[in-house]
């Protein structure tokens, strides 16, 4: 059987966190001949986590550039994946998410004329302004890809609503994957002020906070509450790493900065993260990854957002819907930190998101379509 030329395309450090178990599978896989492409619409980040998995790119669009906007990631992936197609001509392309490199590689692709899988199909809010862009961006990403790798099959549910009917795969997510391969990795120490803190005596929140939607106001009243849970509870240490958009830094320095028991401090790489999430008692967060990280080491999440494209987590018991309100925030976090019974029930719940699996599956199933597996390989599906 001739070699199939898949391309995986991603460009920011989430992105290459969950796309580093799929590349690994690709390079096990001898029916296959991997061709991983960064776009590098975030470029400090994403190099670490490269470094971290052992993995290197053959095409490297290098598009980050300061004050740049959606626009010009947009033209500038676009048309330097349009080039990168051309010359290398895969067979098929992955791509992943919501991001805007997700995006432009799946509108390259479909102008290729190449099939493209979509990693992390079918999670949507509902409100195609929140989160922006990514709501938007994985919409138009379902509509052109082939292949549906969805997360859970509630995710799945959401594409057949949409009309998406063919070439849906529940996988869990590959986030659960990298996790098996990071959290025994950490070295003993973070390397930083973080060192100084008196882990077994303490309590740790993790928070982050970089959502455009909550830029202003929405930004402030979560630092507001999260600055208000510290000063209440003496036992509390928060940590943040602060995302390096100057929007966020100049207000996480403005309302938490200077604080006793509060760190900000540059964004962790891959390893150290996942080793604060393990060491954390409860994470605030409008991330979407960490509502999937988190319960898989039984820590409740309070997400930072009116919705969430991942309800799995709300109905499993995992994460909460906390709003911007910086009332609701203070009342669902002192809920847990003050009932053992609430907090034992988020913290026991069962992970929704995988059992580590997910890069397997997802290769099975390009193998499937492509005939090189003789059955159309089983959907996950939660214990």
């Amino acid at each position: 059987m001739k070699k199939i030329r898949i391309m995986s395309i991603f460009g920011t450090r989430p992105e290459a966190i969950k796309m580093a178990p799929l590349l690994l599978e690709l390079q096990r896989r001898p029916e296959i001949e991997s061709i991983p492409c960064l776009t590098a619409q975030h470029r400090e980040m994403l190099d670490s986590v490269m470094h971290l998995f052992g993995l290197s790119a053959d095409y490297d669009l290098n598009i980050m550039e300061p004050g740049q906007t959606l626009s010009t990631v947009t033209a500038k992936a676009l048309t330097g994946l349009g080039r990168v197609l051309d010359e290398a001509r895969p067979d098929f392309v992955f791509v992943h998410g919501d991001t805007t490199t997700c995006f432009t590689a799946a509108l390259a692709a479909f102008y290729a004329k190449i099939p493209v899988g979509h990693v992390e199909a079918g999670l949507r809010s509902g409100d195609v302004y929140s989160p922006y862009p990514e709501e938007m961006n994985r919409k138009l990403t379902g509509q052109i890809a082939a292949l549906h790798f969805a997360p859970t099959a509630g995710n799945a549910e959401n594409l057949r609503r949409e009309g998406i009917t063919d070439g849906i795969f529940v996988t869990g997510n590959t986030v659960i994957d990298a996790m098996r391969y990071t959290i025994d990795r950490f070295p003993g120490t973070f390397g930083n002020k973080l060192d100084d803190i008196d882990w077994p005596n303490r309590r740790i929140i993790t928070l982050t906070c970089h959502r455009r939607e909550n830029y202003g106001t929405p930004m402030q009243e979560i630092f507001k509450a999260a600055k208000t849970l510290v000063d209440r509870h003496p036992d509390i240490e928060l940590v943040y790493p602060v995302h390096p958009a100057p929007a966020v830094r100049e207000a996480a320095q403005a309302i938490l900065g200077g604080t006793e028991r509060i760190h900000l401090i540059a964004p962790l790489d891959t390893v150290q993260m996942h080793a604060l999430l393990a060491r954390s008692c409860l994470v605030l967060t409008d991330s979407g990854g960490l509502q999937e990280e988190a319960p898989a080491l039984g820590k409740p999440v309070l997400v930072l957002r009116k919705e969430t494209e991942r309800p799995e987590a709300i109905t499993a018991g995992t994460a909460r819907l906390a709003g911007v309100a910086y009332d609701n925030i203070l009342h669902e976090a002192e809920r847990l930190l003050l009932d053992p019974t609430a907090y034992a029930a988020m913290a026991n719940a069962v992970n929704p998101y995988g059992d580590g699996h997910a890069a397997e599956r997802i290769v099975d199933a390009v193998l499937w379509r492509f005939g090189g597996m003789g059955e159309r390989p089983g959907d996950f599906r939660p214990l």
